[in-house]
């Protein structure tokens, strides 16, 4: 077996095995939740943290990055809202879903380890940067589109309501924290006392196994309940448009090839529970959102496969 395809079977063994934990009960659904909430609000914000204190990001320019990976989210956004709207006929608010659910890569439970795993810290750098500003975007897009699609009765959408709902998410989410604070600390230029850096490692550490283990309780917890032929479309969307859309820009760009590779590692990744849980928001199209997500995710193992072997084929 190939170390590429060992460490694929290993990340979504974990997840399977969280999954598997679920359905047999031999954990109850509050302790997903529990351990989620560890993964997502202790171990990857100091992951983070760590990785922009002590990183040097090997001159990586962010902008080519950055422009490629979200030109191909708002196109496979519009094309999820277009499918979800115009295909299966349903309205502009389970439209913002389809889209969201079509180009919200599940960057942290799934990503963070994932990448780790296939590129090392290295890679991982790479995707500090699009986390960096994955959050701050898909925020904004979500909340602004919950504003002019999620109200009723032709409520008008007030700019000042919209920019005080984004910072006010923005800056209580752990992972901005993390990142906020490393880039605090690398400024200030001063060494991470020895105790406070065994701390930061030991629980960081932690963060890939526990969020992939987590990732499985969740989709337990979901499942797959009707709107499936609109979630495989979805999932079509997010798992092969998508990634297709990333190796064509960065391509066209010619970004450094580690670069190249991680942009459409992460834009293959299947949906996260964001898209779930900015259904709930919309109190709308929870089902279509669920069932996209644990599709996707099952179908991942291959076609996460298939991306990892192409780009080391056009990028070595």
């Amino acid at each position: 077996m190939s170390p590429l395809t060992e460490t694929v079977l290993f990340v979504f063994s974990l997840v399977a095995l969280g999954y598997l934990a679920g359905f047999t009960g031999y954990l109850k659904p509050a302790s997903g939740e529990g351990i989620a909430d560890f993964a997502v609000s202790v171990a990857m914000p100091l992951l983070l943290f760590q990785t922009m204190v002590t990183s040097d990001f090997h001159g990586v320019a962010p902008w080519p990055l950055w422009g490629a990976y979200f030109t191909a989210v708002a196109i496979t956004w519009a094309a999820g809202h277009f499918v979800t709207t115009r295909i299966f006929g349903r309205d502009a608010r389970a439209g913002v879903v389809g889209g969201v659910s079509s180009a919200y890569s599940n960057v942290v439970l799934l990503g963070a380890p994932f990448i780790l795993g296939i590129f090392g810290p290295s890679g991982f750098e790479v995707l500090s940067l699009l986390v960096s500003v994955h959050l701050p975007i898909m925020m904004m897009a979500s909340i602004v589109l919950f504003e002019m699609f999620g109200r009723s009765g032709g409520e008008p959408v007030h700019p000042l309501r919209i920019i005080r709902s984004f910072l006010r998410r923005l800056f209580i989410n752990p992972l901005i924290i993390g990142i906020l604070a490393g880039l605090a600390w690398r400024l200030g230029g001063a060494p991470l006392p020895d105790l406070v850096m065994r701390l930061v490692n030991a629980l960081a550490d932690t963060a890939g196994p526990v969020a992939l283990f987590a990732m499985g309780l969740s989709l337990r917890r979901f499942g797959v309940s009707g709107n499936v032929r609109p979630a495989l479309a979805l999932s079509a969307l997010k798992l092969f448009l998508m990634p297709a859309l990333v190796l064509a820009l960065v391509w066209l760009l010619g970004l450094p090839p580690l670069t190249a590779k991680v942009a459409v590692v992460v834009a293959a990744l299947p949906s996260g529970v964001n898209s779930y849980l900015i259904a709930v928001q919309f109190n709308t199209g929870q089902a279509l959102a669920s069932n996209q997500m644990t599709i996707a995710t099952a179908c991942a193992v291959v076609t996460t496969a298939f991306w990892l072997t192409v780009v080391v084929h056009v990028f070595g």
